[in-house]
């Protein structure tokens, strides 16, 4: 298997697509929560909040602060799509920089539709309406006229480098399917990214670097007498925090995916659109 990007970046959702596993383990697995068996509250996520603004038009300054947020954590594959597209890289900038501008100035937060779809869909519905005004207009104007988002050189400096595409992907994959690997290889990153930050806040960053590489490692993968021995600790307290560390990450990956979804019911099934969308950039 030829995979696309850095293990981290697919280590999670890509291992849903195992053969013989046709169901995403991190559908069907319990979300780091034992026993209850009662249904987890679905509290305000980004999005639900952005659509909640743009139809009663309360709270709109927390909505814009959230779309913010969510346009700095899903940039790359704005800019993937408009590359894909055939734009240099230094024009593919400059628009990825427009874009944003535009949907967080001019009230974008109005025309945002809960009926439309999720936050990744109609991102880029509104980036193809975009790149069509924009190859009608001349580029007099560089990055949002003159006003940046957020300037590029600190967008790249916070970039993590597991999400970078090899050339051959980009030349293989229409700009669409580009978009949405890129998109689900930054739920991965982020996810693997907040995951690391906790552990490193509770003093346990040896422990995130000696296991995090065994997150979605089937059992007979993993060489519990071998992690013992390095880690000078009993098995059976490997095993535990291993398995703790992956409760951990399969809920942070599922929180990830619920700040672009309105609908809890949503959670799932766009789970499994990314893992698809994993499986095709790595075949």
């Amino acid at each position: 298997m030829n995979k696309c990007c850095d293990a981290l970046s697919v280590l999670a959702f890509y291992a849903c697509m195992k053969p013989r596993e046709p169901q995403c383990s991190f559908v069907n697995a319990k979300n780091g929560h034992e026993g209850g068996g009662e249904p987890r509250e679905f509290v305000t996520t980004r999005w639900s909040l952005i659509l909640s603004a743009a139809t009663f038009g309360n709270e709109e300054q927390k909505a814009r602060d959230a779309l913010a947020e969510l346009c700095r954590t899903y940039w790359r594959p704005i800019f993937s799509f408009v590359r894909a597209r055939g734009y240099s890289v230094e024009d593919a900038q400059d628009l990825t920089q427009d874009f944003f501008v535009t949907i967080l100035r001019n009230k974008w937060l109005q025309h945002a539709d809960r009926n439309r779809g999720r936050f990744r869909s109609l991102l880029l519905r509104s980036l193809q309406n975009f790149l069509i005004n924009a190859a009608e207009k001349t580029h007099a104007h560089k990055r949002g006229g003159g006003v940046e988002f957020i300037s590029w050189d600190d967008w790249m400096a916070e970039a993590p480098s597991q999400l970078s595409l090899p050339a051959q992907v980009h030349k293989s994959l229409p700009p669409e399917q580009l978009f949405d690997l890129a998109w689900a290889t930054t739920v991965v990153e982020h996810a693997h990214q907040q995951l690391r930050e906790e552990c490193e806040s509770k003093g346990k960053l040896w422990l995130f670097q000696a296991l995090s590489s065994h997150l979605t490692d089937e059992r007979d993968e993993v060489s519990y007498a071998k992690l013992s021995a390095e880690l000078g600790m009993a098995e059976t307290a490997v095993k535990k925090q291993l398995h703790n560390m992956r409760q951990r990450y399969r809920s942070l990956l599922r929180e990830e995916v619920s700040q672009t979804v309105e609908d809890p019911a949503d959670v799932d099934d766009e789970i499994r659109y990314l893992c698809a969308s994993l499986a095709t950039g790595t075949e």
